[in-house]
């Protein structure tokens, strides 16, 4: 990353490249990217995603190209990236009206679900299944064509970076965002690789590219409200 020039923003024909390629399946491909490199294994929340997306890479990147030329460490560089590309985008605001609503805010006794967003806060984790960003035929992974489950390359990335990066944290409350990510938890408590805790079930992907998101989040809204309350008390 040293060897980038400082830019504001970055294309997908300089970081698509093959010395950031860590494996490939076919047309699928991951690449590696910093942000995910931090965990906050003191987080009570863990909020799950599929796999970065180009934008959270492109972020990513341009934030730990411009720590490391301020001198800051590979680890500060990378904790600097994961402040900045976590769920970056309309996706953020979203997921933050969203979890307002349910009454995260409650359930962790702060004012405000924008709070865990703000650098000095150590309650949230997010982090995603796989995680390094995918690729397929270089547009973003949806999480459904390859499934995850039934693609052996996807899946066993799943094991090699999600499940010890769980381990790290300490019975966190997990929200997996989407039905992709559900699917997946799902087959891993049949497995037996993770046990079922608190999970909360139901909360929708809040991409803007997720038309049933409102519908979704509006039929499982009471549910998701009485589990929290029921784990705060």
């Amino acid at each position: 990353m040293n060897s980038f020039p400082i830019q504001p923003k970055y294309s997908k024909t300089q970081l698509l490249i093959n010395d950031l390629k860590l494996s490939s399946s076919g047309e699928i491909e991951m690449f590696y990217s910093p942000h995910n490199e931090y965990i906050n294994p003191s987080a009570k929340v863990m909020l799950v995603g599929i796999t970065p997306g180009w934008q959270q890479m492109e972020i990513a990147y341009r934030t730990a190209i411009q720590a490391l030329k301020e001198h800051h460490s590979y680890e500060q560089a990378c904790k600097k990236a994961k402040m900045g590309a976590r769920m970056a985008g309309s996706m953020r605001t979203n997921l933050i009206q969203m979890l307002q609503e349910i009454g995260l805010h409650d359930y962790l006794t702060v004012s405000h679900v924008q709070r865990l967003f703000e650098a000095d806060c150590t309650l949230l984790h997010t982090t995603s299944l796989i995680r390094y960003p995918v690729l397929v035929n270089k547009q973003n992974y949806n999480g459904h064509q390859p499934s995850i489950s039934k693609n052996p390359f996807l899946y066993e990335a799943v094991l090699e970076s999600f499940l010890p990066e769980l381990e790290q944290l300490k019975h966190p409350l997990i929200i997996p965002l989407g039905k992709s990510v559900e699917a997946v938890l799902h087959q891993l408590l049949d497995e037996h690789r993770i046990d079922g805790g608190k999970i909360l079930w139901g909360f929708p992907h809040p991409s803007g590219a997720n038309g049933s998101r409102v519908k979704q989040f509006l039929h499982n809204k009471a549910g998701m409200q009485k589990n929290l309350r029921e784990w705060r008390d």
